[in-house]
């Protein structure tokens, strides 16, 4: 339900272990998601298209995933899906005898809350909670991407979760991808104070708040949205909207040419595309909620208490009072800490444990600020050094 030909994070995600796990000796990483046949997928998973979706599908015969992921004979089986994925992972893991992990991309308790509104909403959030702890009961390992997504499965009665980060490609995001000309490309004046956003257009990403900050703040300010989704922002003079970008190299020059990467949804069970900005040595200001909350910290950016186009407008302004080189080689250290090359061993070590049939353990990768930068010298990896000032 996550993948999609504009689909952002978890896509990235994906293709980026398979990249990591086909290079380690004695792996094969198969990739079974709900794509269209043809699609540069090793295994595309029955699936309608879903209705107004941008690309993304609806898949629905467990039977046929299940006896299509039996014929890859797995020794593991991930899902990052808790619905009807996730039921066929189950079938097909009980009848190869082999382990079965979850990978939890989604608040689903939150969304229910949110989808029912203020009549329905907690009737609906009671209903999710129960079918979180139904499904992932079915699991050997449910895998978390923060402590607060941890702390949601245990509170909903899930049983053997551990906490392993998603993490980001430093090389291919890092600051010497900013461009000059990038503005210009885009029309936007080389004075103006650029926020980006690039992700899903969703309503859980309160996009609107975004747009309200800006519009307090007026110029220079500019708000940039990359992505594609059913809550699009309105263009105007302050809010300016860029296609999804399927590149990386595109990506992370847009994220490193901007002066700073806001979002404010309160949902995000990690916040993949804010990693990336920080590891582009792009300050963030972000909601102090879930995920978000244990990426940003004052060294980095701001975390804004209230979801309010107020608050969002006053931190902004603050973070431009601020020294910007120091905010960009403290993002860019923070991001180092959680390099792919550091997260995916500790996956990798799931996995082996769970196939093994040893107890679930906690991941020794870190996921909150390191007290003292850590990760890759940025000159020792052929880098330019930190050059960010505020225009």
């Amino acid at each position: 339900m996550f993948w999609s030909p504009t689909g952002g994070g978890v896509r990235r995600y994906v293709n980026t272990k398979h990249a990591w796990l086909e290079a380690q000796p004695g792996w094969r990483h198969t990739i079974a998601v709900p794509a269209v046949r043809g699609e540069s997928v090793e295994a595309a998973l029955p699936s309608l298209p879903l209705p107004f979706g941008n690309g993304y599908r609806l898949p629905l015969r467990r039977g046929a995933m299940a006896r299509m992921l039996v014929g890859l004979l797995p020794d593991v089986i991930e899902a990052g899906d808790p619905y009807r994925v996730a039921w066929a992972a189950r079938d097909a893991a009980e009848r190869l005898g082999v382990p079965a992990v979850a990978y939890c991309h989604s608040n689903i308790v939150a969304m229910a809350r949110m989808v029912g509104g203020s009549r329905f909403g907690s009737a609906a959030a009671r209903a999710a909670q129960r079918y979180a702890r139904h499904v992932y009961a079915g699991f050997d390992l449910v895998l978390a991407p923060s402590r607060s997504m941890v702390r949601h499965l245990e509170g909903w009665g899930v049983a053997r979760v551990a906490c392993q980060p998603l993490g980001v490609d430093i090389a291919a995001f890092n600051p010497t991808r900013r461009d000059p000309t990038w503005r210009a490309r885009h029309g936007i004046a080389k004075e103006a104070r650029v926020l980006v956003f690039a992700g899903r257009f969703a309503p859980e990403k309160h996009l609107d708040v975004l747009v309200d900050a800006v519009h307090r703040l007026g110029p220079p300010y500019v708000l940039v949205a990359i992505g594609a989704g059913p809550s699009a922002p309105r263009i105007d003079a302050r809010v300016k909207v860029l296609p999804f970008v399927s590149g990386t190299a595109e990506l992370a020059t847009a994220l490193a040419s901007a002066n700073a990467f806001v979002h404010a949804g309160d949902q995000e069970t990690f916040g993949l595309s804010v990693l990336e900005a920080m590891a582009c040595g792009t300050a963030a200001v972000v909601r102090d909620a879930e995920g978000l909350a244990e990426l940003v910290d004052e060294r980095t950016g701001i975390a804004v208490q209230y979801g309010t186009g107020a608050a969002f407008a006053e931190a902004i302004a603050a973070l431009f009072t601020r020294d910007a080189a120091t905010l960009a080689a403290a993002a860019r250290s923070r991001a180092e800490a959680l390099a792919w090359e550091r997260v995916f061993p500790s996956l990798l070590g799931h996995y082996q444990r769970a196939i093994r049939g040893e107890p679930v353990t906690v991941s020794a990768v870190p996921v909150t600020a390191p007290s003292v930068p850590v990760g890759i010298d940025s000159s020792a990896a052929g880098m330019a050094p930190l050059e960010h000032e505020w225009q």
